[in-house]
């Protein structure tokens, strides 16, 4: 596969069956055969996507001592500001050239749950930047649980599986800052090739050239949406949990060409996570003769906690 796949959730939405098992067909498809889609018909509007970008980029031109005031120490970057060169690929010593921002769960009537998470960090110069990010949290939760329904379904599972996993589930909005290059680079990307830790990431920003996905023959193909489209992707969590049935694939944000590194670029993944004792175990139904069983069992949080040590922002 070379394209990206467009996909509309208005036709899973539709009270219409033959179109909502078309959503499903299309969207199962295009996951075992490039783990990426880009998807029409989400939750979030014009405006909402207007006020978010235009609050990250007056958060990241903020002075640098500023933003420094929100990172918080010992909670592996789960919350508030991660600054420039903390976080690299697994397995690539060089650090990717960005700089970003963590919106986290916004628990509901579970005080356990919300003693579990860390607290999210209230920016004092930006009255509205916590608003409009709790907001685009909202809607592109809501867009990954219709989204996983799907997938549920393709997987021969209840349609509302997933649903009680996800509700307070661990998930993050990621505001991402690829700051202009002023040297050459060296080994070094905006963000190196690697694969996504949770169940599905929900992608805003993929407009523009810049990311690019491996496919199964390991040809790097451009992934660029369309301005009312979203760019979703399979997590490792998923592909875990369907026994590699869902793909989760590479990609990388490569380095602009020469005459573009006075510029910056900003991306927003929402990684939807769900609560920590969540059993990734591979599900019976996805294991047979020529599938067997290709990953030990192991929790959410397991898992969690094992990638945040190998990307550098877990001691």
């Amino acid at each position: 596969m070379n394209k990206i796949p467009s996909v509309n959730l208005a036709d899973f939405l539709s009270d219409d069956t033959t179109k909502k098992q078309k959503f499903i067909d299309e969207i199962g498809h295009a996951y075992e055969n490039i783990g990426f889609v880009a998807l029409k018909g989400h939750f979030l509007n014009d405006t909402l996507v207007k006020d978010l970008y235009a609050e990250i980029k007056n958060f990241f031109d903020l002075p640098l001592a500023t933003k420094e005031k929100y990172e918080i120490p010992g909670i592996g970057g789960q919350r508030g500001y991660v600054s420039f060169g903390k976080e690299s690929a697994k397995g690539k010593k060089e650090a990717d050239l960005k700089e970003f921002w963590h919106f986290g769960q916004y628990v509901e009537d579970d005080p356990k749950r919300a003693a579990e998470y860390p607290e999210n960090v209230i920016v004092e110069e930006l009255p509205k930047f916590n608003e409009v990010g709790k907001k685009t949290y909202k809607m592109l939760e809501k867009t990954a649980k219709y989204v996983l329904r799907s997938l549920a379904l393709h997987l021969g599972l209840k349609e509302t599986y997933f649903d009680d996993y996800i509700k307070n589930g661990n998930s993050i909005l990621r505001p991402i800052h690829y700051p202009p290059i002023k040297t050459a680079p060296k080994g070094a990307e905006r963000a190196a090739a690697h694969g996504d830790i949770n169940l599905i990431t929900l992608l805003m920003g993929a407009q523009g050239k810049g990311l690019q996905v491996q496919n199964h023959k390991g040809d790097w193909i451009d992934a660029m949406a369309e301005p009312d489209e979203l760019m979703i992707n399979v997590g490792d969590m998923l592909s875990r949990h369907s026994n590699n049935k869902l793909k989760s694939t590479i990609h990388r944000v490569v380095n602009p060409p020469k005459e573009l590194w006075g510029t910056s670029r900003y991306s927003i993944p929402f990684f939807m996570h769900p609560i920590s004792e969540m059993k990734l175990d591979v599900l019976e139904n996805c294991v047979d003769e020529e599938n067997p069983k290709q990953f030990d069992d192991i929790t959410a949080g397991e898992f969690l906690d094992q990638r945040l040590k190998e990307l550098g922002l877990k001691k």
